[in-house]
């Protein structure tokens, strides 16, 4: 509640919106009757709160027709700590695994949030084989194949694409390793659910799971999978749903499309209403199950307003 109304009171976008809903925030006492600003609007304001020059800007993938989401972070070490701890968490050390990253998409442009946490997340882990691949598949087979020889602790964290190309050319037992997928096809091959993904996957490298991670540009905190499609939350990060038909309907458990509370987001925005359909148990763990059709068509469309 705090943060709330400290956004409202410094953040100009989020003000504008919570006051074009025509809500009276003294009347606001619980997290269901927050407003959610529109992750749209990443795209086309300077979503920030407070006054300040950005330490860092991390901005969304995308093509020339389409507008990318920019996140302007005033401190960068809160991002830092938020995933540092998140991945502690959730995995422990880092300096107990070999942290190797296959993310070609994301090492081929600049001001990818994943890729900054993966850097400092493979340089805390101080292994002398971690480090980034870019379509080295000869190469990474070849490492994923010594370190297993060795029983070393292995986390493979690829975008999905890669990691489907890859599996399809290097199949291998990994007994040692972890496949993490952070999602990302963006027209690349013919779409694939999640559970035809991690299926191929599992059979490629006989593994029992393909654990997953949930993050966006517009977010300082992410949130894991450890398998079974249902993601856990960080401690300073909670996972809502809104009624598609009434998006101020928001509720603790259920169906509908995601709405993310993320306190690292400080100096921008606590409260995001993403693009993403989702559902919440009782024990606040969610799933993810698409998302919301033409989203970058009805997220435009708010301009309007």
């Amino acid at each position: 509640m705090r943060v709330f109304r400290y956004q409202y009171a410094n953040n100009k976008i989020y003000h504008q919106w919570v006051n074009f809903l025509h809500i009276n925030i003294n009347e606001v006492n619980q997290l269901s009757q927050i407003p959610f600003l529109p992750v749209s609007f990443f795209k086309t304001h300077s979503v920030v709160s407070g006054s300040f020059v950005p330490e860092v800007i991390f901005e969304s993938s995308g093509t020339a027709a389409t507008l990318n989401s920019k996140h302007f972070v005033k401190e960068s070490d809160i991002y830092r700590q938020s995933f540092t701890e998140g991945f502690e968490e959730f995995y422990g050390d880092p300096r107990d695994w070999c942290i190797i990253g296959l993310l070609p998409s994301y090492l081929e442009r600049k001001g990818s949030s994943l890729i900054t946490m993966m850097e400092e997340l493979i340089k805390l882990s101080g292994h002398s084989k971690s480090g980034f691949y870019l379509y080295e598949f000869e190469k990474l087979a070849k490492v994923l194949q010594d370190l297993e020889a060795q029983k070393e602790k292995t986390l493979l964290i690829g975008v999905t694409f890669a990691l489907l190309d890859f599996a399809k050319q290097f199949p291998m037992q990994l007994k040692n390793t972890v496949i993490m997928e952070t999602g990302g096809m963006k027209g690349r091959r013919k779409e694939m659910i999640r559970e035809e993904v991690h299926a191929f996957l599992k059979g490629q490298f006989s593994v029992p799971a393909i654990h997953s991670e949930y993050g966006m540009t517009e977010l300082l905190s992410q949130s894991y999978s450890f398998g079974d499609g249902v993601f856990n939350t960080v401690p300073w990060m909670k996972v809502l749903v809104r009624d598609e038909d009434d998006p101020l309907l928001v509720t603790e458990m259920g169906q509908g499309l995601i709405n993310v509370i993320d306190l690292a987001n400080i100096y921008s925005c606590s409260f995001i209403a993403t693009d993403d359909a989702g559902k919440i148990g009782d024990d606040g763990r969610f799933e993810v199950l698409g998302r919301r059709d033409n989203s970058d068509i009805r997220g435009c469309s708010l301009m309007v307003m």
